[in-house]
């Protein structure tokens, strides 16, 4: 008995030792970066899920609201030189990005508060700027928010940003 109760004791003190396993975020995070003419743009997102639901109706990234383009914190936007997105002037340094998501065009905006929690204190004048980016249908949908700065020679790229069955995408040059 002394034995077997001993046995436990140590199981059980064993198991306090043991690390807790980890809960998987529902979104998890993301750090995604390119280089376009020698200057680093690096972006850091949370990732939902799709997960069958409707996401431009509701509360998750509805069509004509601000939304923080991913999950959790809001999306930031760092450049280490200065760069154009589309028609926007954006000098070297870390921005939050958010969007405004539509059916054929979504707005997409720099703030220049960096670190917030959603959308939830987002203040429209600490803007940077806005710009437009053209959407379209995608005809196989993604499952997680994918953004992503494709360098495409010298010193343009794109950034784009694809969720459910859209995809927005503006030209980025930097300077």
């Amino acid at each position: 008995m002394k034995k077997m109760l001993s046995t436990l004791l140590g199981l059980g003190l064993l198991a306090c030792a043991l690390p807790a396993q980890e809960k998987k975020p529902a979104s998890p995070h993301e750090t995604t970066s390119a280089v376009i003419a020698g200057k680093k743009i690096t972006i850091t997102y949370g990732r939902p899920y799709v997960k069958g639901r409707n996401v431009w109706a509701g509360a998750l990234a509805p069509y004509g609201k601000v939304w923080r383009t991913g999950a959790d914190d809001a999306t930031t936007f760092t450049t280490e030189g200065d760069v154009m997105l589309g028609s926007m002037h954006v000098p070297a340094g870390t921005y939050s990005l958010f969007t405004i998501p539509g059916e054929k065009e979504w707005t997409l905006i720099l703030n220049k508060v960096a670190k917030q929690w959603g959308a939830f204190n987002y203040d429209q004048k600490q803007d940077l700027g806005r710009v437009q980016m053209p959407a379209k249908k995608l005809s196989s949908p993604v499952e997680q928010v994918t953004i992503a700065v494709v360098p495409a020679g010298g010193d343009k790229g794109t950034l784009k940003i694809s969720w459910s069955d859209a995809e927005a995408s503006i030209p980025v040059m930097m300077h």
